[in-house]
């Protein structure tokens, strides 16, 4: 969860000619998959394309990451520079300790990646729906997981196994002092 501070303002109010303070208002967003499937189901495309999004659709993400309850339009509006990058920051950002060796990933399709797919994922994985409200960087991390502790082991291929024996035979000469 993202806790951002947006900026009060002063203006006037030609109505009662007087200034008005609006004072700093503190918000609470999550990047979820809720977020994320709320978002596509208004838009009716995928959020996780390359496709540049409108600042409307921008906007309409942030809204529907709020966490905070009734949170007045104009609060959004003003949205700071500071602020914006700080949401970017948060969604861009890892959320987990975990590391994968990616050097060993085939290479395949580029898949377009949806909320129901994401759901799909979960469910076939028996990932609970409560990690729905996650942020969804760790909930893809949990599911990368998941995948590989359920994965087939890979077979070791010929070369590997007689360059472990190799390496094997070289500790025990060593270990031994002799040479064959």
């Amino acid at each position: 969860m993202l806790e951002i501070t947006v900026p009060g303002i002063e203006f006037f109010d030609d109505d009662t000619e007087e200034f008005i303070t609006v004072g700093d208002t503190v918000i609470r967003l999550e990047h979820s998959l809720v977020s994320l499937s709320k978002w596509e189901s208004l838009w009716e495309k995928p959020f996780l394309s390359e496709e540049a999004k409108t600042v409307e659709q921008t906007m309409s993400y942030i809204r529907l990451m709020l966490l905070t309850p009734n949170v007045a339009t104009d609060v959004l509006v003003r949205l700071s520079e500071d602020n914006i990058n700080d949401i970017n920051g948060y969604i861009n950002a890892k959320q987990s300790a975990t590391f994968f060796n990616e050097s060993i990933q085939p290479a395949h399709k580029k898949e377009i990646i949806t909320s129901e797919l994401i759901y799909y994922w979960m469910l076939t994985l028996n990932v609970p729906i409560e990690c729905e409200e996650w942020h969804l960087n760790r909930l893809f991390t949990l599911i990368k997981v998941c995948s590989e502790k359920n994965a087939p082991q890979k077979k070791r291929g010929r070369r590997e196994i007689l360059d472990d024996h190799a390496r094997i035979n070289a500790q025990n000469r060593a270990k031994m002092g002799t040479t064959g």
